[in-house]
């Protein structure tokens, strides 16, 4: 196991190298640079900015140096714990980073709790209950739940939640605390917020995890080991918690790799439809202004995060289901 994880480590230094080069390059593959989207917003309404000072900006921020040197010096901060200046928000990296990430973990967090309270019970319910009238509704309904487009179901439920409840339209708290510091008043507040996006972002992956998961459930139940239990004798219910369930639930165990990233990138298009503060927004402006340190830390960090999440995803199957074996070696 220790061998396994120092080679998978090994691994991922140069992956994360060779992915933050990538990025980088592909970020500044559009003509120009933050500057120059700067200057034609600028022209756009009339003004311009003085060349002498186009310059110096460009020198300040290094923008006048080759590609690769900019990468090099963007990576040698970065290891040093400086992520650079976001130019669009004239602030350091780590500082407009902060600002949403704690909200964007508290979403990712209730919509994971939400998609895994709500699957399990279904998806066992429809596994043990094949083509039954309640098998068939729940289906029905969770194919409505992969169709419908998320940014739909979020203007309808930021209109029932006006007209119904009272909550103010659109970010994840109420205006008079955006610039508060924590307190019980706020935290309510993001609680009576906070139903909204979960739904919103959880319908989709509550729908698609019940599918894997009833699918996997009666793969299970057809196996020997399951049939035997039975005949010996073993109540079904304990037959079922004991040896399929344990098996099926390989999708949840594997979705930790998608979960890690989901923390700072959130869902975007949601993110933006609900006005929500979240770090998807500002990796999405940050790409449209080619902000290029800001847009680069973010999928820095994303792959990162993902490279952890699959190798954490993978021990954790190791020790869930005894088949799955890190050594590669075939199981006699």
């Amino acid at each position: 196991m220790l061998a396994y994880i120092a080679r998978r480590i090994l691994v991922m230094i140069p992956t994360l190298l060779v992915i933050s080069a990538v990025s980088f390059v592909i970020i500044q593959l559009p003509p120009g640079d933050y500057l120059t989207t700067l200057e034609n917003e600028l022209l756009s309404r009339g003004e311009a900015l003085n060349p002498a000072q186009l310059q110096y900006l460009r020198e300040t921020y290094g923008l006048d140096q080759p590609l690769v040197i900019q990468y090099f010096n963007w990576i040698g901060n970065a290891l040093q714990g400086d992520w650079g200046f976001s130019f669009e928000h004239q602030a350091p990296v780590t500082t407009v980073v902060g600002d949403s990430l704690f909200l964007t973990i508290v979403i990712t967090a209730a919509t994971t709790l939400f998609i895994w309270v709500v699957s399990f019970p279904i998806a066992i319910y429809s596994a043990t209950h094949q083509y039954s009238i309640g098998d068939y509704t729940l289906t029905f309904i969770g194919f409505i739940g992969l169709a419908t487009p998320n940014f739909l179901l979020a203007l309808i439920l930021l209109y029932l939640a006006n007209v119904y409840f009272g909550t103010s339209i659109g970010g994840l708290m109420d205006p008079i605390y955006i610039e508060q510091p924590m307190s019980w008043a706020k935290f309510f507040s993001v609680l009576e917020h906070l139903w909204v996006p979960v739904i919103v972002i959880g319908t989709s992956g509550t729908a698609a995890m019940i599918r894997r998961l009833r699918a996997n459930l009666l793969d299970e139940l057809q196996k020997q080991y399951y049939v035997t239990a039975l005949a010996k004798g073993l109540p079904r219910g304990r037959a079922l918690m004991k040896y399929p369930l344990r098996m099926a639930l390989n999708p949840f165990i594997a979705d930790i790799g998608g979960i890690l990233p989901q923390l700072i990138s959130g869902a975007t298009v949601v993110a933006v439809v609900l006005s929500l503060p979240t770090s998807g927004r500002i990796l999405l402006e940050s790409l449209q202004s080619q902000d290029m340190y800001l847009a680069g830390s973010f999928i820095f960090w994303l792959s990162g995060l993902t490279v952890v999440g699959v190798l954490l995803s993978d021990l954790a199957l190791a020790v869930l289901d005894p088949r799955i074996r890190l050594s590669g070696g075939s199981v006699k």
